[in-house]
């Protein structure tokens, strides 16, 4: 059958780099389908390091913390697809890889339900002041003591950004008995009992706990600041899971140490250690109340393996078949498998002729197409040609003189 096709290339030629500490699920799946030469770094890399080891490369697997910049991608003479296993891609040049018509895949919905469970397990340790009493029974004093100390049934929870993550918390939080609340700048369905907020400001009011689930954009930094947190009930909770740039740390501290906080539970910061060790440092150490973690919402074995086992079914559907469904760079495309055909993959700049070109030159060699299909976004098209076995090789050398071509790549 056409889906037992592989790649032309031989899978033993092809250069896959894992860095950060990549799950091993990722690395069992390609050294199980026969891409033996695949390399594994426990952390990530610097920029000149990263430029070194790249050139040859023609896939690249990271997390959040490796940066493939403009000048690392230019070096990357081979690559064909970055995967990010993780939720977000800000680490990543996604204008620079759309131009180089690099495929960027992601994970958006693998680690939700260790965020949001991790979430929870942090109100219940914040409105019980456990860390409080935590650390005074570390010192050998018992304070054993019900002031302050709230159960989260009947309390009122506060999501920011009702997307993934926040949708999943929204139903976890109800089950204990909370009353959800949500703001979004786009307009969300609500689940179960949950309600949405007109305005950033009515949410902070209401809320006893509020949970920021926003992207890092431009909108969102320092979102909550000296000015939007002095809306803030009296007592409430803050906790930060998303990015680190969303909230003013210096702004938190202050309005933590007034009272007007009663905690605050932050895993995401404006700079992070590059590794494990590494000294870090922020406004909040040492505060009463204060939940800090070293960002590790998504970081459960579950969500790891999930990870794994998501981003590399998307790669290996772009590198065996050409589906680049679920990329953010080169545009959605899926063609069925046909029999007795050569399958090719051209990518070129979005430019009005270029599909034009490709049918007629193929035509007057009297190549024929027997599949094909064509997506286009602002900067490039992907173009997916089944055409006839004998005459793929022909077809191929005829493709890369198309005009405005950037790659061409003989799938098989």
């Amino acid at each position: 059958m056409a889906d037992k096709k592989t790649t032309s290339y031989p899978k033993e030629k092809i250069n896959i780099l894992f860095l950060e500490n990549i799950s091993d699920v990722a690395v069992r799946r390609f050294k199980d389908a026969g891409y033996s030469n695949v390399k594994k770094l426990s952390g990530a890399v610097s920029e000149e390091e990263l430029i070194k080891e790249i050139k040859n490369v023609h896939l690249i697997g990271i997390r959040s913390k490796t940066q493939l910049t403009s000048k690392v991608i230019a070096a990357a003479e081979k690559l064909q697809a970055i995967g990010c296993f993780c939720i977000g891609t800000n680490q990543v040049d996604l204008k620079a890889a759309t131009k180089k018509g690099v495929a960027v895949y992601n994970a958006p919905y693998s680690n939700t339900r260790s965020v949001a469970e991790l979430v929870i397990g942090a109100s219940i340790i914040l409105i019980r002041k456990i860390i409080d009493k935590n650390k005074a029974a570390h010192e050998g004093v018992w304070m054993k003591d019900a002031t302050g100390s709230y159960e989260l049934r009947g309390k009122t929870l506060g999501i920011i950004g009702y997307g993934n993550i926040g949708s999943q918390l929204s139903v976890l939080a109800e089950g204990l008995g909370m009353k959800v609340i949500f703001y979004d700048t786009e307009t969300k369905l609500p689940l179960g009992n949950a309600s949405d907020c007109k305005s950033l400001k009515e949410l902070l009011s209401k809320a006893d706990i509020v949970s920021l689930h926003v992207p890092e954009l431009p909108s969102t930094k320092n979102l909550i600041n000296k000015t939007n947190l002095k809306f803030f009930k009296k007592g409430s909770i803050l906790i930060n899971y998303a990015r680190g740039e969303v909230v003013e740390l210096n702004d938190l501290a202050k309005f933590l140490k007034d009272g007007h906080l009663g905690g605050a539970a932050i895993d995401v910061y404006p700079w992070e250690p590059e590794k494990n060790g590494d000294t870090f440092t922020t406004p909040l150490q040492g505060l009463s109340n204060v939940l800090l973690t070293p960002h590790i919402g998504g970081s459960t074995q579950e969500a790891q393996a999930n990870i794994g086992e998501d981003v590399s079914a998307k790669l290996f559907s772009y590198l065996e078949k050409g589906i680049s469904n679920g990329s953010l760079t080169v545009p959605a495309l899926s063609l069925p498998p046909q029999e007795g055909t050569h399958r090719i993959l051209h990518i070129h700049n979005n430019v009005p002729g270029v599909l034009s070109e490709i049918n007629t030159t193929l035509s007057k060699h009297k190549i024929n197409i027997l599949g094909q299909y064509l997506k286009t976004n602002d900067e490039i098209g992907y173009v997916v040609l089944d055409v006839d076995k004998g005459l793929s090789k022909n077809a191929l050398e005829l493709l890369q003189k198309v005009k405005s071509t950037i790659k061409v790549r003989r799938l098989y």
